[in-house]
């Protein structure tokens, strides 16, 4: 699996948000500067969280976003999910996938079942929160 730009960015977004939450909304133009993202393709990624209920907005003087939840209640599972679709790494597992003729004598499912799982799992365990307490990386930009 290959997390694309869109799935990198809106982690960031979301790790920014939960970064500098003071209550009040936050200015996208803020966070893209922050993140040295620009505010354009960001807006092609907010309506996403926004229609997922991930973030809210509001437009105007004093608008911007803010989470909806606790940073804790965010995973990156959720996001990736959100942002790339399914995290399948092969298309036979992939939730609109028809059923592979092959699944009785394939070799590798059961290898390609247990990926997925655990890739599934892992990325559920990691949340927005825990990765605002990264020390290690500093400002690093992924």
């Amino acid at each position: 699996m290959l997390v694309s730009t869109r799935g990198r960015y809106a982690l960031r977004v979301l790790i920014d948000l939960a970064e500098h939450n003071s209550g009040s909304y936050i200015p996208m133009k803020d966070v893209a500067a922050r993140q040295e993202i620009s505010l354009k393709y960001l807006e092609r990624i907010l309506p996403t969280l926004t229609k997922a209920k991930l973030i809210e907005g509001v437009h105007g003087k004093g608008g911007g976003y803010k989470l909806t939840r606790s940073p804790e209640d965010y995973t990156v599972g959720e996001v990736l999910r959100l942002t790339e679709g399914d995290l399948a790494p092969v298309a036979c597992l992939g939730a609109d996938a028809l059923p592979c003729e092959r699944a009785a004598e394939c070799r590798t499912l059961s290898m390609w079942k247990g990926y997925y799982d655990l890739t599934n799992k892992y990325f559920d365990s990691i949340t927005i929160a825990s990765l605002t307490n990264t020390d290690s990386a500093d400002n690093y930009v992924i």
